[in-house]
């Protein structure tokens, strides 16, 4: 793979099954962007549909060991029905196969919801501060 290759395309759409293992091998691999695959399971919706955005190819200089990543922003779907975003490092073997999503539109809507809701670190620490306030 070159050092130029362009950043894929399309959007990937993917089930919480799904996203637990990715989450689980970007662990496995020690990659720098992942949520702890415990959280996902906590706090992902059990039947929801999640997206990967590319965003940049990420390499550790310091491990050559590892390939290259793709570092993707992820559109995670939560059992409260909110959406947050996160960001995914994972190998471009990885990513290729995961189905597309359907549509432009489709495509699109994530984008807009991707700049507008919260981060997952944004999220939980208005769930902390919620918390605390029903103390």
């Amino acid at each position: 793979m070159s050092s130029d290759q362009a950043l894929p395309h399309e959007v990937k759409v993917i089930g919480t099954a799904a996203l637990l293992e990715l989450e689980d091998r970007a662990c496995q691999l020690s990659l720098n962007q992942r949520l702890d695959p415990a959280w996902v399971l906590e706090n992902a919706a059990p039947e929801g549909t999640h997206y990967l955005w590319p965003a940049v190819w990420n390499s550790l200089p310091h491990r050559p060991e590892v390939p290259r990543q793709l570092r993707c922003e992820l559109l995670l779907t939560l059992r409260s029905g909110e959406r947050v975003m996160s960001l995914l490092d994972m190998l471009p073997n990885d990513f290729d196969p995961l189905p597309r999503v359907t549509s432009r539109e489709e495509g699109m809507q994530v984008s807009r919801l991707l700049d507008h809701v919260p981060s997952v670190r944004e999220w939980l620490l208005r769930e902390d501060k919620g918390s605390s306030d029903r103390l």
